[in-house]
Order: structure tokens, then sequence, then C-alpha cells
């Protein structure tokens, strides 16, 4: 808003940044209903990803910032040709890492997410089932790869990638073949792949970066496989870290929130506009369309106004117009 107010003064026009921000938050009071509405898509899920990102956030009085956090919560469905098509996405808020804020507390079912600490309770109680992510796993190694060239490395790269190429080649099909080509394929490579690293381990230093790379993995055994026997898992966490890509980018533009309540704003306008993203639309003219009738438009047919609603409508009308 600065950046804009400062555009603006150049060519004459005044608008001071707490006009920009009575804007956003008018447009947030507007379209809170319906992202609250996503969040209930979400939740009810049988499945979701999680991941989370630093937002500075002005901490007044203390001529400083303190770290907020943005946490997304995706859903996605498996469809043919498609497997991540039509996600649901929920961004929510909180000011530190602490516990994770909002969507989990009244999740029931599959937490596919990093490994951080912060989810373990859930997992203890029993209600939300961990399911790891492989990416993360085989970043640590790829990390020591490019770094130390090491061998030993690039045989667990070797290995792991063998293990996606399977789910390459099962990718949009029905649940059932997923699990089917899984348990045939996948579960052989990585049985050998576990054996690999525990013999391999028993080699190499103890405080090595390679044995901590190879105990993140083997820690997280039973959560990194349990996608070999659920066909809707996926094998890694990468729709939540998509998900967050726009406000990753976004802080390239701005140097932090201005309070809590606009972390809160950012988080409601987030969840619509990567939610959109997510399902093939142009965020800028979804938003347009839901602010010229969102006002006017009954309550109790909110859902029309959802991302992958308004996607399947402007579909139909496309094939209309051909």
């Amino acid at each position: 808003m600065y950046r804009q107010s400062e555009i603006y003064a150049r060519q004459g026009v005044d608008l001071e940044r707490s006009t920009l921000a009575d804007w956003i938050a008018g447009i947030t009071r507007l379209v809170t209903p319906l992202a609250e509405l996503v969040g209930r898509h979400v939740i009810a899920a049988t499945k979701i990803h999680a991941d989370d990102t630093p937002v500075p956030v002005l901490d007044p009085g203390r001529g400083k910032t303190k770290t907020g956090r943005l946490w997304v919560y995706v859903r996605t469905i498996v469809l043919p040709r498609a497997p991540t098509r039509r996600p649901h996405t929920i961004v929510t808020r909180r000011p530190g890492r602490g516990a994770p804020a909002g969507a989990p507390g009244d999740f029931r079912g599959t937490l596919q997410a990093d490994g951080y600490s912060g989810f373990d309770g859930l997992y203890v109680e029993g209600r939300v089932r961990e399911a790891a992510c492989w990416a993360h796993a085989r970043r640590k190694f790829y990390d020591l790869q490019v770094a130390t060239r090491s061998p030993l490395a690039e045989e667990a790269l070797t290995r792991i990638q063998k293990i996606y190429a399977i789910e390459e080649r099962v990718r949009g099909k029905p649940p059932e073949v997923r699990r089917e080509a899984r348990q045939t394929d996948a579960v052989p490579l990585l049985k050998d792949l576990r054996q690999w690293l525990v013999d391999t381990r028993s080699k190499v230093s103890a405080k090595s970066e390679f044995a901590a790379a190879i105990n993140y993995a083997l820690n997280r055994w039973e959560a990194l496989t349990r996608y070999c026997g659920d066909g809707a898992i996926e094998i890694d966490n990468n729709a939540a870290e998509r998900a967050l890509r726009g406000p990753v980018l976004s802080r390239k533009n701005f140097l932090f929130a201005g309070s809590d309540s606009g972390g809160e704003r950012a988080a409601v306008l987030y969840t619509l506009l990567q939610t959109a993203k997510l399902n093939g639309l142009d965020p800028e003219a979804y938003l347009r369309f839901v602010l010229g009738c969102i006002a006017e438009h009954p309550s109790n047919r909110l859902a029309e106004l959802l991302p992958w609603n308004y996607a399947q409508t402007q579909a139909a009308d496309e094939r209309l117009a051909a």
C-alpha cells in the first residue's frame, strides 16, 4: 500500500495508506463468509496438506517487527489426468510458530506435512494420522550432494528417484490403481532403501550431516511410507508448498504486515486468491466477479461463488460459446 500510495502521488492523486487500508478492510468484511466456507470444505476432507511461512508483522512501540506465520491447508481431489485439480485452500494466521493455527483443531483424517513438531500433539491424540513428505526427506540428501558431491548422497537420490518414477506412472489414476501400483512396485524399493539407510548409517559418523539426513528419514519411516497403503495420499507435500508460492512471492513486494489485523485480512484474501489460482482461474478476474455480486448474493447460495464452482460455470459458458 505504501508503494501504491507513492505511485498515485506521482500522478497527482492523493491516496493515503490509511484510506487504502480501509478499502482492504471493507473488501475483507465482504468476502470473509466466503473464505470461511472454503475453510469448512477443507476441514470436511479426510486428508489435507499443511505448511507455513513466516511473515514479519509491525510491532508498534518497539521499533521493530515480530514474526507471524501464515498457515496453508489444502484439500485435493484425485481426478483422472489431474491429481491435484480442484484444490480447496484455506490460509490462516497466528502470531508465532507455536501450535498450528485454525484448521487442524476440527480436522479428523490424514494430515500430510513436513516434520514440524507442532503437529505431534495431534498425532498423539489419534484423531489425526500423519503422512510425511518425501520431498523434504529427499531435499536433505540433495543439499548434501550439491555441497559435497557425496557418492552416498547420490546413491540415496537415485533410489528415491526410482520411487518417484512409480508416482509419475500412476499420476491421475484412481486411488485404488495407485495403491495397487505402490504395493506391487514401490514397497519392495522402499524396503531396500530402508535397509540401505540402516547399513549406511553404521558406516558414517553419527555427528555428520549425512547421518542427520538418514535419521530424518528413518525416524519418520512409518509416516513416509503411509502413502503406499492409501491411494488418496500423495508421496509428498508439494500441494501445500505450491499454495504458499503466492504469499512467499508477495514478500518481495512488502517489508511487513502493518498490524495483526492486517495479517488476518491478508489470510482471508490469500485463501480466495490462492484457491482461485489452484483452480486455474485468473485471481484478479475472480475477485472482481465476487466483489461485484457478493453484497446482493443470497447467503443460502454462497457456495455458488466458491472458486471451483465459479470455474465450472465458466467452463460451461465457454462450451456454450464455442
